[in-house]
């Protein structure tokens, strides 16, 4: 008769065999998800630790400048007063 651990290898290798062809996706997603949960553990020490600066890698817009398109949208403006 067989033993729990030997119908457990033979339910593995069945399941291999039957889903070979799904077994790439099936693992990249297995990967991606633990990424995923490495990145949010990482986020909650992070967060644990209220001392240290977050650093986020983006790019500044000065809002002021001239060129950027970043108006207000009511029209032309009014010519500076004297």
């Amino acid at each position: 008769m067989f033993g729990l651990s030997e119908l457990a290898i033979i339910l593995v290798v069945v399941a291999v065999v039957l889903a070979i062809k799904k077994l790439p996706e099936l693992t990249r997603s297995a990967g991606k998800s633990a990424r995923i949960l490495k990145a949010e553990a990482r986020a909650a020490k992070d967060a644990d630790e209220p001392g240290t600066p977050r650093v986020i890698q983006g790019e500044t817009v000065d809002r002021e400048a001239p060129g950027t398109g970043t108006g207000t949208g009511t029209g032309p403006q009014d010519p500076p007063r004297a």
